[in-house]
């Protein structure tokens, strides 16, 4: 049986909130079989950081600098799960429904833009935004998420505290 770690992050804004990996970060990402980043890195050597643990699959945010290269939507198998990356998802409202109508294929989104952690199903269709690991804004914890893939179903999706 194959199982795979993913640790998924959004909006770690560096330099201004990011100014390298902390410490209750690394500690998830130590071990990981893949990083998924939903944009916001703002500047591009935070990717190469996070490449120095796993493999990195990353879509541009709205306030991604030049150095930043990477699509504004990605669609991935990881360990066999249809995966697909969005920075911004829109409103609440329809949300799920929009996800899907926009990656049909997909068996989980992953977003971030709102530094709120949401992790939601429906209609056989996973969404997950993991918060924000350095810039909580108005939440109780910087955030976020551990995916585990066995043979191609997510058999865990968490979204943990890590400020």
């Amino acid at each position: 049986m194959e199982v795979m770690k993913v640790v998924v992050l959004s909006d770690t804004h560096a330099p201004r909130f990011w100014k390298t990996c902390p410490p209750r970060v690394a500690e998830h990402l130590r071990g990981a079989d893949a990083i998924l980043h939903a944009g916001d890195v703002c500047v591009g050597w935070v990717l190469d950081e996070l490449a120095a643990y796993a493999p990195v699959h990353a879509v541009k945010g709205n306030n991604d600098g030049p150095d930043v290269h990477a699509p504004q939507t990605l669609e991935l198998t990881l360990g066999g799960l249809r995966v697909a990356m969005i920075h911004d998802s829109g409103q609440a409202k329809g949300r799920l429904a929009r996800m899907r109508a926009r990656f049909p294929e997909a068996e989980l989104v992953v977003f971030g833009h709102s530094h709120i952690p949401i992790d939601q199903t429906a209609d056989r269709l996973r969404i997950l935004n993991p918060g924000s690991p350095t810039d909580r804004r108005r939440q109780p914890h910087g955030t976020l998420g551990l995916l585990q893939i066995e043979n191609g179903t997510l058999t865990e999706a968490k979204i943990v505290p890590v400020t």
